[in-house]
Parts: C-alpha cells; sequence; structure tokens
C-alpha cells in the first residue's frame, strides 16, 4: 500500500516546530481526536520514547505501541508503531522544511507489516487515517499558533 501523505504549514521557525514536535506527549494535543489512551514511557524526546494508544474506534481496544526510531533535529523525526502482536507495523516521518520564518511540516505514514485480514478492510482504515492525519496537521498549526499567542 502506498504511504499516507499529510501535511501543513506553520508560521514559526522549522528549529522551534522540531522541538516541540520531539516531544511525544505533545502529540496528544493534536491527535487526540483520533488516538486516545495515551500513557508514555522512556525519554519524554528523541529516540526511545515510547507511547502506549489506541485508535478512537468502536469495538474492543486495539492497543498500539508507538516507539521513536530516529530524531534528527531540525530536519524529521521517524516513529514506529505495533500493534496486533507484533502483526501489525507502520512508519509515520515528520519532515520539517523550512520557508522563511514558516516551516512546511509533512508527515507520511507507511504500512510495513500488515496481517492478510487487514487487507480487506484496507480501504475503509485508509481512509479514516488519512482524514485523522489531515485533520491532526491542521490541529498542530493551531496548537502551536496558540501557544505562541499565549507565550
Amino acid at each position: 500500500m502506498r504511504p499516507l501523505l499529510s501535511s501543513v504549514t506553520v508560521d514559526l521557525p522549522r528549529q522551534q516546530v522540531f522541538e516541540f514536535l520531539d516531544v511525544l506527549a505533545n502529540h496528544v494535543t493534536f491527535t487526540d481526536h483520533f488516538l486516545v489512551d495515551w500513557t508514555f514511557s522512556g525519554p519524554a524526546a528523541g529516540v526511545g520514547a515510547a507511547a502506549r494508544l489506541r485508535p478512537a474506534l468502536p469495538g474492543p481496544p486495539a492497543w498500539t505501541e508507538l516507539r521513536v526510531l530516529e530524531s534528527e533535529a531540525p530536519v524529521r523525526t521517524v516513529e514506529e508503531t505495533t500493534s496486533a502482536g507484533g502483526r501489525r507495523r507502520s512508519r509515520g516521518t515528520y519532515r520539517l522544511t523550512e520557508d522563511g520564518d514558516r516551516t512546511l511540516v509533512e508527515f507520511s505514514l507507511e504500512q510495513v507489516v500488515m496481517p492478510p485480514l487487514d487487507r480487506l478492510t484496507a480501504p475503509l482504515t485508509r481512509r479514516w487515517l488519512q482524514r485523522g492525519n489531515d485533520r491532526a496537521m491542521a490541529r498542530l498549526a493551531e496548537v502551536i499558533a496558540s501557544k505562541r499567542r499565549t507565550g
């Protein structure tokens, strides 16, 4: 399956956006519309930061483990999620491109491993993830703008 892509331009320099994204707990502020019940372990930021969370979907909770694999300031972070007992894995990459005093944030989500039964629901899952990620990117810009206004 091809990667999902979402992006937003944020009115802050790249280093400041990176510093916000690098702290894993900050992700709750812009993803809690579709990812819930976050708990954290490991360092607060950078490689090794980890979380346990679940998608906000009906049915039994599908717990997911998320771990930051790479953190290259101020250019990108890479995280991997694992669920379904390790049978489902995805990789999310945030790329930050400087544009004057603004930053283009691009998020790509790639399925690395998918159980065979997931292929049946892949079109629905893909649409849900695309909408969730698009909204998350818009909310990221809103959260950062609000933090900038309040100092």
